[in-house]
């Protein structure tokens, strides 16, 4: 059990901001960081001594836990800056909920959402000009926790890190991707960490990636670990299927993320009349409606991305094509969730966060 004490956070000024030295029209995706970072510990079952301070490295022990045991869990959002100066979230809530869920299944103890929210709040707003007005300009936000107890002890860590970091970014991936679909290589499995932004989960992805593109492609659609029969992530992304004019896209399970890009675009699409199918779908299904022509598209959906589209996709050494489609889902929802986050737009759902 957490002890809750009254916790304000203090700030620590830079001397000299180093957003003069930074070209924004040429951003490589999670290269650069803003003047400042969050930090805050978690020590004798409290939550203490959260600071924003100037961005620097860390001093910490090899004998820490995290670089023994993976306990390490993180976040992905965003910030955005309207025509106007003013600065939104997207859904933040989500975000915060979903690494404290991360952080449970890990053992790792949840953070306070007051202390959550005082600190982003505050950092955005000493950080606001490295938010650039624009469709396709935004702030990456990193959120995560670290375990720091000295101890090589196969067993929960006592201490921990909370940090957060900013890093100004453009669009992740430029142009369409060709994926291949896993035959032997699984992301995750039934009753393991799947629906948790883990560290390792991103780490065992890395490999058969690596295989992937040494044959062409750039990223892999997972399948279930039992039978590689059912199509379930794509990448480090949700993926959504366009048969016809349905969409069809993985339940969430304990081996799939429950993507707050994917709950946006279902939403979105239920909104505009537009039947949204959760449920497996198989290998087999999915190259039975290329071969007919009622594939129209794939897409991977998720924050860095927010929407990447699929142009080919392989299985089994056989190449499978996709259509060209003028007024694709893909481009139709990513216009309407930037227009939403960059208050472009009504919000009808409620989902922009005022920086106030």
């Amino acid at each position: 059990m957490i002890k809750k004490k009254s916790l304000s956070v203090t700030i620590q000024n830079i001397v000299n901001s180093k957003i003069n030295k930074v070209d924004f029209t040429n951003l490589k995706f999670g290269h650069v960081f803003t003047d400042y970072m969050f930090e805050c510990d978690y020590i004798d079952e409290s939550w203490v001594n959260p600071t924003i301070k100037p961005f620097g490295n860390l001093s910490i022990s090899p004998a820490s836990k995290v670089f023994h045991y993976g306990q390490a869990v993180f976040e992905g959002m965003k910030a955005y800056k309207d025509d106007q100066g003013k600065i939104w979230l997207f859904r933040p809530e989500e975000n915060f909920k979903r690494i404290n869920k991360s952080s449970k299944r890990l053992a790792i103890p949840e953070f306070p959402k007051d202390l959550f929210f005082e600190a982003l709040e505050k950092m955005l707003l000493l950080d606001k000009e490295w938010i650039k007005c624009g469709i396709g300009n935004s702030l990456y936000i990193r959120p995560f926790v670290i375990a720091t107890q000295t101890e090589v002890s196969a067993s929960p860590s006592n201490e921990y890190k909370f940090l957060i970091l900013f890093s100004p970014a453009q669009a992740y991936y430029a142009g369409d991707v060709k994926v291949v679909i896993a035959e032997h290589y699984s992301r995750s499995a039934d009753g393991g960490v799947g629906a948790a932004k883990a560290a390792g989960n991103y780490a065992a992805q890395f490999y058969p990636t690596n295989l992937a593109k040494e044959k062409g492609f750039q990223q892999i659609i997972w399948t279930d670990s039992k039978e590689h029969k059912y199509l379930e992530e794509a990448g480090t992304m949700n993926v959504f299927f366009r048969i016809n004019d349905n969409l069809i896209t993985a339940p969430t399970s304990d081996r799939i993320l429950d993507g707050v890009t994917r709950k946006s675009l279902i939403a979105l699409a239920k909104r505009d009349g537009i039947i949204v199918e959760e449920r497996r779908i198989t290998v087999d299904e999915l190259k039975e409606a290329s071969k007919n022509n009622s594939l129209k598209e794939i897409f991977g959906a998720g924050t860095a991305a927010v929407i990447s589209p699929v142009s080919d996709f392989s299985h089994k050494n056989q190449v499978y094509h996709l259509p060209k489609i003028k007024e694709s889902y893909a481009s139709i929802f990513k216009s309407k969730l930037l227009n939403i986050q960059h208050n472009i737009t009504e919000d009808s759902f409620g989902w922009r966060y005022p920086v106030q």
